[in-house]
């Protein structure tokens, strides 16, 4: 389990990549950065990605955080962690991921309900096809909808 060929972005993709092209053309919403997160080995230090991420996010005071992986199985463990340490902070979180006929992470929490599956191949696989299964610009649209949409509920529990 794992990065394999169809879920691995390749040099062009970050070039262009969809997400940050999807984010900074909405007026709505003010892109403040990129954080990339490294998927380590060990559970201690997976915990402690999330984690800094998430501070991070919250000293920004981000209203809202897309996170996208290029990794599944193992790399679940710390992607969900991330988006549930962003969660607890009151930050609203969606996110892409690789699932397929899964469907489920190797792990799960609360705060996995704006994850867009970025599977493409018809049986639901992970192939042998370079780049097949990574996000595309509708993933991404999807994402951005699912997160403002968090953000209008939260204003509206607040009151604003």
């Amino acid at each position: 389990m794992g990065i394999g060929p169809s879920t691995k972005e390749t040099s062009l993709h970050h070039f262009r990549d969809p997400l940050l092209e999807v984010v900074a053309e909405d007026t709505d919403l003010d892109l403040m950065g990129i954080l990339l997160v490294g998927t380590p080995d060990g559970n201690k230090e997976k915990m402690l990605v999330g984690t800094r991420a998430a501070v991070w996010a919250e000293a920004m005071r981000a209203d809202g955080v897309i996170i996208s992986s290029d990794g599944w199985g193992n790399s679940d463990v710390d992607y969900t962690n991330t988006c549930e340490q962003i969660g607890i902070r009151g930050i609203p979180v969606t996110g892409l991921n690789f699932s397929g006929t899964v469907a489920k992470f190797v792990v799960e929490n609360d705060y996995l309900d704006g994850i867009v599956d970025i599977n493409k191949s018809a049986d639901g696989t992970e192939t042998n096809v370079v780049g097949e299964n990574n996000m595309v610009r509708l993933d991404c649209l999807k994402a951005k909808a699912l997160l403002k949409l968090k953000m209008r509920q939260k204003d509206q529990q607040e009151g604003r």
